[in-house]
C-alpha cells in the first residue's frame, strides 16, 4: 500500500518530469531538424512528409531526452523540498533520506525499463522507417523553381532560363530553353515570352510559347552533311515530365539489416555469425597459402635441412642456368598472389572487425543509456538535498554540467570504440563507470547533512585555514624573515 509520504514525493517529481522531458525532447528535435534542414529546404515536401520525417528522427532521441529529464526533476523535487524546509521535517521525523528517496527510485527503475524496451523495439523500427524516408528525400530533386537569370537544371536533358518572372507566376519573358538530350548535337529554343502552367495530373509542366526561333541540328556532326534548321514561330507548346522531381519509393528491405535497425537479440546472433565468418576468412587465408606453399608440410623436404647439407650450401648450382629465369618468374608469381591473398584478408577481416564492433556499440548503447537513468538519478536526488534550492535557476546549472560531462563521455567512449582504441564494454559504459561513483559520494553526503554547496562552510574553513597560518607564522616568527 503507497503510504502519503510515497505520494507526496511521487507527485512532487511527476510534475517537474514531465515537464523537462518534453522541454528536452523538444530542444533535442529542434536540433535534429537544424542537422537536415539543408536536405528539406527547396524540395517541395508536403506537410506530411514533413512531419513523418521528424517523427521518426526524434524516436531516438527519447533515451536520450530520458536521462536528462530525471536528472534535472530529481534536483528540483529534492530542491524544492529543501527550500520549503519539509525536507528537514521529514529527516527530523527519524525518516532517512534513502526510505525517503524509495518510491523515486523504484519509479526510476521503471523508467529505465520503459527505456530499454523502447531502445530495443521501437527505434529500430523508426531507424529502419527513417533511414527509407531519408534517402528518398536525399536523392529527391528540387521542386520547381524557376528563378530569373538561372538555370533551371533538374529536368533531365534541359537548361531553362528566363529573364523575367511577371508577379502573377506564370507569365515569363525571354525564354532560353537548350535540349541535351542529344550530347552530339545543340538543339535550343528562344521566345520572347511565353505563359507555363501544369497539367491536371501534376505530371506535367507546359510552356506556351509566343514569338521565337527553334533552332535544330540534324545528322551527325562529324559528317559534313550536318544540316542547322532555323524555325521561326508565333505559338509554340513544350511539355516537361516533372515526374523525375517526383519523391521515390525505396523498399525499406535495403537497409533491414543494418547494426541500427535491429534489436538486442538479432545483434547478439549477428555478432556470432560475423565471428564465425571471419575465422572462416582466416581458414581459407591459411588453406591458400598452404596450396602455394605445399612443399613446407612435408616431414622430409630438403628445404628445411638445405643449408645443413654441404653439398646444397651454394643454392646457386641447384638449378642449371636455363631453368632460373623460369624459376624466378614462377617464384614472383607465387609471392605477388600471396601478397594479393593476405591483402584482401587483411581488408575483408578489418571490414568485419569494424562491423562488429558497430554492432557491440549498438547493443552496449541499449543497456548503457537505461542504466544511466538510475545513475543520473542517484545524482540529481542526492544534490536537490544538498543544494536545497528549487525552481530553474541553481538546479538547471548543476543540471546541465553533469549532462554534459554524461554525453560528452559517452561520445568520447563511442569514438574511442570506433576507432578501436577500447573494448565497446568500457567505451560505450563509459559515463556509467565514471558518474557511478560521484552518484554514490553525493548519496553519502546528502544521508549525512553535508555542507557541500554552503559557502558558508567554506568561508568559514578558510577563516580557520587563515587563522591557523597566523598562529603558526606568530610562534616561529624567524620564518617571516625568510
Amino acid at each position: 500500500m503507497i503510504k502519503k509520504l510515497d505520494k507526496l514525493i511521487l507527485k512532487a517529481f511527476l510534475g517537474p518530469f514531465i515537464a523537462t522531458f518534453f522541454i528536452a525532447f523538444f530542444m533535442l528535435m529542434m536540433q535534429s531538424l537544424w542537422k537536415y534542414i539543408d536536405d528539406l529546404v527547396g524540395k517541395g515536401l508536403d506537410f506530411i512528409t514533413i512531419g513523418e520525417f521528424l517523427w521518426y528522427a526524434s524516436a531516438s532521441l527519447l533515451t536520450l531526452a530520458m536521462p536528462i529529464a530525471i536528472l534535472i526533476s530529481s534536483i528540483m523535487t529534492f530542491g524544492n523540498l529543501g527550500e520549503s524546509f519539509e525536507l528537514v521535517a521529514i529527516k527530523s521525523a527519524g525518516i532517512s533520506l534513502l526510505r525517503f528517496m524509495r518510491p523515486l527510485m523504484w519509479f526510476t527503475i521503471l523508467l529505465c525499463g520503459i527505456s530499454f524496451m523502447f531502445a530495443n523495439y521501437v527505434i529500430p523500427f523508426a531507424n529502419l522507417k527513417f533511414k527509407t524516408l531519408y534517402s528518398d528525400i536525399y536523392y529527391k530533386k528540387p521542386a520547381f523553381d524557376l528563378k530569373e537569370g538561372i538555370f533551371f537544371t533538374y529536368i533531365p536533358s534541359y537548361a531553362i532560363k528566363v529573364s523575367k518572372k511577371e508577379p502573377d507566376g506564370k507569365t515569363i519573358r525571354n525564354v532560353l530553353i537548350y535540349d541535351q538530350s542529344n550530347p552530339l548535337q545543340d538543339n535550343s529554343i528562344i521566345a520572347q515570352s511565353g505563359v507555363m502552367k501544369s497539367s491536371d495530373d501534376k505530371k506535367f509542366l507546359e510552356f506556351n510559347l509566343e514569338k521565337g526561333f527553334r533552332y535544330q541540328e540534324r545528322g551527325n556532326t562529324n559528317d559534313s552533311s550536318t544540316e542547322y534548321i532555323r524555325l521561326e514561330f508565333k505559338e509554340f507548346k513544350k511539355l516537361f515530365d516533372l515526374s523525375v522531381l517526383e519523391k521515390q519509393t525505396t523498399n525499406d528491405s535495403i537497409f533491414k539489416n543494418s547494426h541500427q535497425m535491429l534489436s538486442a537479440r538479432q545483434l547478439s546472433k549477428n555478432i556470432d555469425s560475423l565471428k564465425f565468418l571471419d575465422d572462416s576468412l582466416n581458414k581459407q587465408m591459411y588453406s591458400s597459402i598452404n596450396v602455394s606453399m605445399h612443399f613446407t608440410s612435408m616431414k622430409d623436404s630438403i628445404w628445411k635441412n638445405i643449408g645443413k647439407i654441404p653439398a646444397l650450401k651454394n643454392r646457386k648450382k641447384l638449378f642449371p642456368d636455363s631453368a632460373k629465369n623460369i624459376i624466378f618468374d614462377r617464384t614472383v608469381a607465387i609471392a605477388n598472389d600471396l601478397k594479393n591473398t593476405i591483402q584482401f584478408t587483411q581488408y575483408e577481416t578489418e571490414g568485419r572487425l569494424k562491423n562488429i564492433r558497430l554492432h557491440k556499440i549498438e547493443w552496449h548503447r541499449k543497456y548503457s543509456f537505461s542504466v544511466a537513468c538510475l545513475v543520473l538519478f542517484f545524482i540529481g536526488a542526492p544534490l536537490g538535498s544538498i543544494i536545497r534550492k528549487g525552481g530553474m535557476g541553481m538546479p538547471l546549472v548543476v543540471a546541465i554540467i553533469f549532462f554534459l560531462l554524461f554525453h560528452l563521455l559517452g561520445m568520447f567512449g563511442e569514438k574511442f570504440v570506433r576507432e578501436n582504441l577500447t573494448t565497446p564494454f568500457i567505451g560505450m559504459w563509459l559515463s556509467v563507470i565514471v558518474l557511478t561513483p560521484v552518484g554514490i559520494f553525493l548519496t553519502y553526503k546528502a544521508m549525512h547533512d553535508s555542507q557541500l554547496f554552503n559557502k558558508e562552510y567554506y568561508y568559514r574553513t578558510f577563516k580557520k585555514i587563515q587563522t591557523l597560518i597566523y598562529n603558526i607564522r606568530k610562534k616561529n616568527p624567524s620564518n617571516n624573515n625568510i
